[in-house]
């Protein structure tokens, strides 16, 4: 398996196109994401919440850097930049516009 190739699959054509079909190619129906708003549970949810993401910030754009893989876990970094013009957060647009750099580790199984 390619992790590299998988991530930047799920960066640049679920995240930053929105092609939601994609994710179904990707991920695993039991995913769980353990982020900063707590667990995402299943597939179905983490595609809600990409689409929370993009109705917050249409221009969102997200690249992967720094991979490395270790049996069936990776590391990587995701910098992700944008505009928050739009609803989708717990509170209003501020037009402002941002950069993030978050570190993420994740368990790849069946090539998912």
């Amino acid at each position: 398996m390619d992790v590299q190739a998988t991530l930047d699959r799920m960066f640049e054509e679920v995240i930053n196109q929105g092609r939601m079909e994609v994710a179904d190619e990707l991920f695993a129906e039991d995913f769980v994401d353990h982020g900063p708003l707590g667990d995402i549970q299943g597939r179905e949810a983490f595609k809600a919440l990409v689409q929370q993401w993009r109705a917050a910030v249409p221009d969102v754009h997200c690249t992967v850097e720094n991979v490395f893989s270790e049996g069936d876990m990776a590391g990587w970094l995701v910098r992700t930049t944008g505009t928050h013009t739009g609803d989708g957060f717990p509170f209003p647009p501020t037009g402002k516009p941002f950069e993030t750099v978050s570190a993420n580790i994740g368990r790849f199984r069946d090539g998912m």
